[in-house]
């Protein structure tokens, strides 16, 4: 039997209602362990997206202590975005952790860690939103971002109003936080009274810590990596993503709908904010040269990115899969209307990620988890 447990990153709010983090990765998961001939149960960490690393790893150990069955099962983590961190730290020799568990024993019976559109040396965005505006900014973005999973549809005033915010506090010139409050509110109006209520609850729990953020910076992580080593015996894979750099031809292929050419400003502007590569990411390796040229034709460039996390940054042990797209797209929040249950896009990146290389990289992490079954 295998375990795999599932941890979502900073954008680990889209749990709420219908929606699920993870619901497209659970599902490919589960057909290519059966299309194998293996058992597989998957399980989603809780964790509270903004909270501190240890905090989040924690939630690993208590997920883990809390499977009925675990016995002699094999285990595997597989982390979206600082979720790839918190498996990281979780499975590091001797850790300690805010945690009531013993971290060991359970970190040792992890075979396999897999990092997906992780920032495993930082990324540009974090000194964005580690500032007061940038929180409420980030507090807006996630808020829309859910609106669009949800609801299908993202506000053309607040897409212009977060488009223009974007700009202006990566140049240090932060808007009113009321303009940002204001546009939440009416975000939150348009979710019915017992949605607004758990939503309102779990930004305000989430606004109480908010550790996470700067320990995303570039010298932070070189920090982290100088102090997180890889467990012997564990095996460590990355997901690659790369979405197609903003140009004038994606506005055309956008269209003419004003909400289609501002959610496309809303990208070009992450895009840029999130380009470049930290310098203490180093080199790549043969095999990481190979993939990469295989997967994109030619190397990424240092301002290579999906909107979120440098491509180069996303780098950590063995490469499984590279792919074009953005940072939800390779969990299932891409435009697939006609899949059951249909998947849903919330950043038009025309990146042109689809349904089959949703499939392709899921099984290629399903080859990736079973080949850990020997030590």
């Amino acid at each position: 039997m295998h375990h795999i447990l599932l941890i979502p990153g900073f954008f680990g709010f889209a749990n709420f209602g219908e929606i699920k983090y993870f619901a497209h990765v659970r599902e490919e998961l589960s057909k290519a362990y059966q299309e194998r001939g293996r058992s597989l149960k998957v399980h989603e960490v809780a964790t509270l997206p903004t909270a501190s690393l240890p905090q989040r790893a924690a939630a690993i150990a208590a997920t883990m202590a809390a499977i009925d069955d675990l016995g002699e099962a094999i285990v595997h983590l597989i982390g979206h975005s600082t979720g790839g961190l918190d498996a990281r730290l979780f499975c590091s020799p001797g850790v300690s952790l805010p945690s009531s568990q013993l971290v060991e024993p359970l970190a040792t019976r992890v075979r396999s860690v897999v990092t997906v559109a992780t920032p495993h040396h930082g990324t540009p965005l974090a000194s964005l939103f580690a500032s007061l505006s940038g929180q409420r900014l980030l507090r807006v973005l996630s808020l829309l971002t859910l609106h669009g999973l949800r609801l299908g549809t993202m506000p053309l005033p607040a897409l212009v109003a977060v488009t223009g915010f974007l700009p202006r506090l990566g140049k240090g010139q932060g808007p009113l936080l009321g303009i940002l409050d204001q546009v939440y509110r009416q975000l939150l109006r348009d979710f019915d009274d017992t949605r607004r209520q758990e939503i309102d609850d779990f930004f305000s729990a989430a606004t109480n810590d908010q550790n996470l953020i700067p320990q995303l910076g570039i010298e932070s992580m070189q920090v982290f990596n100088a102090a997180t080593t890889m467990r012997e015996g564990t095996r460590y894979g990355c997901v690659v993503t790369q979405a197609r750099p903003p140009s004038i031809r994606g506005n055309l292929a956008v269209g003419v709908s004003p909400a289609g050419q501002a959610i496309y400003a809303l990208y070009r502007a992450l895009y840029e904010l999130a380009a470049g590569t930290p310098e203490s990411q180093g080199g790549l390796s043969p095999s990481e040269s190979i993939g990469l040229l295989a997967a994109y034709g030619q190397l990424p460039s240092l301002a290579a990115n999906d909107a979120i996390v440098p491509t180069r940054s996303q780098l950590w042990g063995q490469l499984i899969h590279a792919t074009w797209g953005d940072h939800l797209d390779v969990i299932g929040h891409f435009s697939g209307p006609d899949n059951n249950p249909p998947h849903v896009d919330w950043l038009a990146t025309q990146s042109k990620f689809s349904h089959a290389a949703f499939e392709k990289l899921w099984q290629d992490v399903a080859t990736f988890t079973l080949s850990s079954e020997q030590r």
